[in-house]
């Protein structure tokens, strides 16, 4: 870092809040969370090494755009067809259900934090034509402002959260409790999902490589890598810190109280900031809840904005070639078409 300047760094950050605002979604708030509300601190370890094993993946998505201009998805081009629709074929079988959940939890909170009554499709749907209407222009700027904004508030929600439940967790294990085993069938299971969503599936290389070469485009800025590394490492470092943050909440707050905990991502979400009301006191429920939904937002703006992007750089490749771009004016079509699908999921299938 000893040759980068503060404008330099300042011109170069962007892409690896995305990433983590991409990241810090239902891995943490849900299944962090989990870990440590069904385990304690059992599973700290699973979520360090998660975070470790996959850093070489991730970071490579950065240092490839910085070294050839181009993103991931054009260097897949470049290898072998087998490649790059391999990465086709894995995203489109995977975004809708992504989508769709990360939409789900974050309207069954939007229920809590705003108090209006309305069933978790419709909310779903409101939070999906607000964030297709912001990202409708195109403009990696918009995005990048958004997140910004959001990552300040997850920040500062989470850093106080974890303040006052340190502050005031007495232990409330129940005298019948009894640890569960981790290396059950159910346990690696969950172990299983914990680790592979933690913080994020290795595909999101691909994106962070758009990302930054879209940054690069917006500043006309050509960072160091040592800047580009500065980026990655904040977003990779601060969402590593904020799981172990929630894994925290779960293991002071709920572990031991012999209670059950509800199956589904949206309901146990609520059933979070009903636990922490409880514990700490209706006073504390705004703080809570506006960490648990300024999360989710930033997850669900994120993969609205990627998704169709990933989609437009494919389409590019696919019909022109691996050194040509996407067509811009086609983003627009995509973004709709996956939200369009995205709702038609929550409104047959949100249950």
């Amino acid at each position: 870092m000893k040759n980068s300047t503060i404008d330099g760094l300042k011109k170069s950050l962007g892409p690896g809040l995305i990433m983590a605002a991409a990241a810090i979604g239902v891995s943490h708030l849900v299944q962090s969370t989990r870990a440590g509300a069904e385990y304690g601190f059992a599973l700290v370890w699973a979520v360090i090494l998660a975070n470790i094993f996959k850093y070489p993946f991730l970071e490579f998505g950065p240092r490839y755009a910085l070294a050839t201009g181009k993103n991931m998805i054009q260097g897949y081009a470049k290898m072998h067809p087998a490649a790059l629709w391999t990465f086709l074929i894995f995203t489109i079988c995977t975004m809708f259900a992504v989508h769709a959940a990360v939409t789900l939890v974050t309207a069954s909170l939007a229920t809590n934090l705003t108090g209006i009554e309305l069933p978790v499709q419709w909310w779903g749907v409101l939070i999906l034509l607000l964030s297709v209407l912001y990202l409708v222009r195109n403009t990696y700027a918009l995005l990048d402002q958004a997140i910004k904004v959001l990552m300040v508030i997850l920040a500062g929600s989470t850093i106080l959260t974890m303040v006052l439940v340190l502050a005031e967790s007495t232990g409330t294990q129940a005298p019948e409790f009894t640890a569960p085993e981790v290396w059950s069938v159910t346990g690696v299971a969950f172990l299983i999902a914990l680790m592979g969503w933690m913080p994020i599936p290795i595909d999101a290389s691909a994106w962070q490589s758009i990302w930054t070469v879209e940054r690069i485009k917006q500043t006309g800025y050509q960072p160091k890598l040592s800047e580009v590394r500065f980026d990655f490492n904040l977003g990779y470092i601060g969402a590593a810190v904020i799981a172990l943050s929630f894994l925290t909440l779960g293991a002071l707050l709920m572990y031991g109280t012999g209670q059950q905990y509800a199956a589904t991502a949206g309901a146990f979400s609520n059933q979070l900031l009903e636990l922490y009301t409880t514990a700490m006191g209706d006073w504390a429920f705004p703080i809570i809840a506006i960490c648990a939904f300024s999360t989710m937002f930033s997850t669900t703006l994120t993969v609205t904005d990627t998704y169709p992007r990933v989609l437009n750089q494919l389409a590019g490749v696919i019909r022109n070639g691996p050194d040509s771009g996407p067509d811009q004016s086609n983003y627009t079509y995509f973004l709709v078409g996956i939200s369009v699908i995205t709702i038609l999921i929550l409104m047959l299938l949100g249950d």
